[in-house]
């Protein structure tokens, strides 16, 4: 057992679980699984919480030639959706001996100042979201390894993608489903492929039953941009039953419209959200609205990116999401 004033070593791990050096390494850079036992590899892992040891980072990072730092670029923080898809990319990282910085770019979209002038060679790889992308030019994060977040697959290298095709196709025909033939899509007035998506998709499905009319109206991310655009839409003399908003911020100032139009949710207005957000629950009445795991999601983009990182292929397949229905919903008047 090492004094209390002398840091512990590999060496000093290797003799407390009676195994090599080669073991020890093996075991604490996550290479172990088939060279040595379940057994050995906890008695490792033992030893090192025991004895204090943490490894020399720096010194591995010389000899590897990686930094072990991932930039996560993401829209301004302004939903509490984007700081769990970063709790769930760090969870990942952080087993994997990885940090993670955060970037965010102002007001969603557009480049942000440089958050370090030698971002490049400070970093392993880059996860980032659609709505953020052009961020990425102001830290050349393009020409690193790079994981793009809700992102057309055809445009993108490696994409990890929510189904949301399928959250709205479920918003249709829960609403379909209710009677209602007249809609209001509320959408997201930022250019990204995730917002193109809902809007052919609602389109689409909505244009397959007989009788039903779609009209669009476009609104900033934000309760008062979106209470002032639907307002005017909902003003306008054309009869709407049913608002279908990309986003939970959207249908809450929906909610505010309606209120000084007269108009009552549910009984004369359904509103359906998209994030399944805390504030979901917080309006009266309680909305129904597309649950997107935003931490499953950012743990998934962070092991896409690790899967990049080791030359291999992730996994292209959709996060599935679930609508929640509550209270902000009904059948037709």
């Amino acid at each position: 057992m090492p004094r209390a004033s002398t840091r512990p070593t590999s060496r000093d791990v290797a003799r407390e679980a009676g195994v090599s050096q080669a073991a020890v390494s093996l075991v604490l850079g996550d290479k172990w699984r088939g060279r040595v036992s379940e057994t050995t590899a906890e008695r490792v892992r033992e030893a090192a919480r025991t004895l204090g040891y943490r490894p020399n980072l720096a010194a591995r990072n010389l000899r590897l030639g990686r930094t072990r730092t991932v930039l996560l670029v993401v829209p301004a923080l302004t939903t509490e959706f984007f700081a769990g898809v970063y709790t769930g990319a760090a969870r990942v990282a952080s087993r994997h001996g990885f940090g993670v910085v955060l970037y965010p770019s102002p007001e969603g979209i557009g480049p942000a100042r440089d958050p370090f002038a030698s971002a490049q060679a400070a970093l392993d790889g880059v996860i980032a979201s659609s709505m953020a992308a052009e961020a990425l030019t102001a830290i050349r994060g393009d020409q690193l390894p790079l994981v793009m977040l809700d992102s057309d697959p055809a445009a993108a290298g490696t994409t990890v993608n929510l189904d949301i095709a399928d959250g709205v196709r479920q918003v249709a025909e829960h609403l379909l489903g209710l009677g209602h033939r007249h809609f209001l899509h509320l959408g997201a007035d930022v250019p990204s492929w995730t917002f193109e998506v809902r809007a052919r998709e609602l389109e689409s499905r909505l244009g397959r039953v007989p009788g039903t009319s779609l009209r669009t109206a476009r609104s900033p991310i934000s309760i008062k941009g979106a209470e002032a655009a639907a307002e005017t839409a909902l003003a306008s003399g054309n009869r709407v039953t049913a608002v279908v908003c990309d986003d939970d911020q959207l249908a809450a100032g929906v909610y505010k419209a309606a209120r000084r139009l007269g108009l009552r949710v549910p009984a004369d207005l359904s509103v359906t959200g998209m994030d399944d957000l805390a504030l979901a629950t917080a309006i009266d009445p309680e909305l129904t609205t597309v649950r997107l795991d935003a931490e499953l999601f950012g743990e998934r983009g962070m092991q896409a990116l690790l899967a990049v990182l080791n030359g291999e292929q992730p996994s292209a397949t959709g996060i599935p999401v679930h609508l929640e229905v509550r209270g902000s919903t009904t059948r037709v008047p």
